[in-house]
């Protein structure tokens, strides 16, 4: 038997919705593939075909693949956060930071129990290294979580400031240099190594994206996740600890930044105080892009994977095609904006019903 709490949560998690039996039978799978996120499918697979139309020789190959999905695996982790961020109506601008801040305070942290070089050190130094990675990236969305649901200052504002904060911590950390002496056995085994011609770092990038795709659509804190970006108050009435929850979404953003620092980290032997800089609009961009919406309520990381692969095949193909670099942001831009404004459009179709 439903409670008159469950029956309310149900309708403010999924605001605009007209349930019929065939939704009712299949609640999880409507959320992992909507009508939206099939739309983004098409854009993506279209994108493929011409760019393999003008350049087959060097899009279907497999090298092409491998060095895309091992280039946009540290992002799709950042996305994922991101994912939950946006649909509870925020934003994280600090996740770029966040991740140069982790990765710098990791390779440090190998560094130092390693006599000041990790080079040759084995799996315990590297284990090691990640606990500080996700700890630090953990510590730094506590903060932003508690700065917007207890302080209640904007997320705008917070993020912001976190953005800089966590920046200039890093360079402070190793004044303003790269830290190297990123453990062999890391790089070889997780970094560039490969799995059925599958590189290692992109199936942790897809563990992480499956596991936020369960919890996003078939847990409480998913269903809690919508319910709180659809109608706070009402999410609050119904007996939802708001505050609680949204602190909780911003541990989970800081905790995947600080794993992507740990997998650049892995990927190219050392940790970057710089190249980070756009990484916090990328991951909203591809947000954005895979469908959830900016006023919260709406999405899935279905969507984000598409959303990630979207500007990075656009730029990867824009490349392969000869065209001057400069045209690749101008591309993406215009491909985001498109997406926000078909959002709106959506949104003000169906609150005309």
């Amino acid at each position: 038997m439903t409670t008159d709490k469950e029956t309310t949560l149900s309708t403010v998690s999924d605001p605009g919705s007209d349930p019929g039996p065939d939704e009712a039978r299949t609640p999880i799978l409507k959320r992992l593939t909507g009508a939206n996120t099939l739309w983004i499918g098409l854009v993506l697979l279209v994108l493929i075909a011409v760019f393999g139309a003008i350049r087959p020789d060097a899009v279907f190959q497999v090298t092409t693949l491998q060095f895309l999905l091992a280039e946009t695996a540290v992002l799709l982790v950042l996305s994922v956060g991101m994912t939950f961020v946006i649909i509870t109506s925020g934003i994280d601008l600090s996740v770029g930071s966040v991740l140069v801040f982790a990765s710098v305070l990791s390779a440090m942290a190998m560094n130092s129990v390693s006599g000041g070089d990790a080079t040759n050190a084995g799996w315990g130094v590297i284990a090691f290294g990640l606990l500080v990675a996700v700890v630090s990236g953990a510590v730094w969305g506590l903060l932003n979580g508690l700065l917007i649901s207890r302080a209640k200052i904007p997320p705008l504002i917070v993020t912001l400031g976190s953005f800089g904060a966590a920046q200039g911590a890093a360079l402070l950390l190793n004044n303003g240099s790269n830290v190297s002496g990123i453990p062999d056995k890391l790089n070889r085994t997780f970094g560039s190594g490969t799995y059925l011609g599958i590189p290692n770092i992109v199936i942790v990038a897809a563990i992480v994206t499956a596991l936020g795709a369960l919890l996003l659509s078939t847990t409480r804190f998913g269903r809690y996740t919508y319910a709180v970006g659809s109608n706070e108050e009402a999410a609050r009435r119904v007996g939802i600890s708001v505050r609680n929850h949204l602190t909780k979404v911003y541990v989970l953003a800081g905790t995947l930044a600080g794993l992507a620092g740990f997998m650049g980290n892995a990927f190219f032997r050392v940790a970057v105080v710089t190249g980070h800089e756009t990484d916090n609009l990328n991951a909203i961009a591809a947000v954005v892009l895979g469908g959830t919406s900016i006023f919260g309520g709406l999405g899935s990381v279905v969507g984000t994977i598409f959303g990630v692969f979207i500007p990075a095949v656009l730029e990867k193909g824009l490349v392969i095609i000869g065209v001057e670099e400069f045209w690749q942001p101008i591309a993406v831009a215009i491909v985001l904006v498109a997406a926000v404004w078909l959002d709106q459009t959506r949104r003000r179709a169906r609150n005309q019903r």
